[in-house]
């Protein structure tokens, strides 16, 4: 009996990217088909997932800020959100 899982418990993977002075993240949709039926409220909670995972193995001390800081950026926009 062959079984597959279709759901991916994490839809958003996120990674940094740029040069040192000036390092962004970077958001990528591992499914395709999640990007049709996601809201506003989703799609944030998808990235602060993404981030705190991406947090656990950020060894560079200007990524682990980077990281950080978006999630705080994240989580403000959420509050913000009606």
């Amino acid at each position: 009996m062959n079984i597959a899982e279709t759901e991916v418990r994490s839809i958003i993977v996120a990674k940094t990217c740029g040069c040192k002075d000036s390092k962004k993240i970077a958001y990528a949709f591992t499914d395709q088909y999640h990007s049709l039926c996601l809201g506003k409220r989703d799609v944030i909670m998808a990235e602060i997932d993404a981030c705190e995972r991406l947090l656990k193995y950020a060894q560079d001390e200007s990524d682990r800020r980077v990281v950080e800081k978006e999630i705080a950026e994240l989580r403000m926009a959420l509050d913000l959100m009606p």
